[in-house]
């Protein structure tokens, strides 16, 4: 990781990591300020999400001391975490499992 590069991470966020992609695809590679503004105005709660991590990157990079006006959303990932096992009682005494996914989401912003 090179020094005008800072990184903010998200664990264990209780909501599926195909909603978060959603969102996501859609800020990718954009310069941050531009990227927050977006997100603030979509209505998805995956959206609320990558903006907590955005804010997050732009306070780290703030703290080592880079240009927060010119950053650029350098890599954005979003990872599937474990899933939690729940089970909903079905006909004649019966189970059937669901999963709740959870999710991871890595953000790295540098200095454009």
């Amino acid at each position: 990781m090179s020094t005008n590069t800072a990184v903010a991470k998200a664990n264990y966020l209780m909501i599926s990591p195909f909603k978060l992609r959603r969102v996501a695809n859609i800020v990718r590679k954009m310069p941050l300020n531009y990227a927050i503004s977006i997100l603030k105005s979509l209505p998805h709660t995956s959206a609320f999400h990558l903006l907590k991590v955005l804010n997050s990157a732009k306070a780290n990079a703030k703290v080592i001391n880079l240009n927060t006006d010119n950053l650029i959303i350098k890599e954005l990932l979003v990872n599937e975490g474990p899933r939690h096992k729940r089970h909903r009682p079905r006909a004649r005494g019966r189970m059937d499992m669901y999963k709740k996914r959870t999710s991871h989401i890595v953000v790295k912003v540098e200095e454009g």
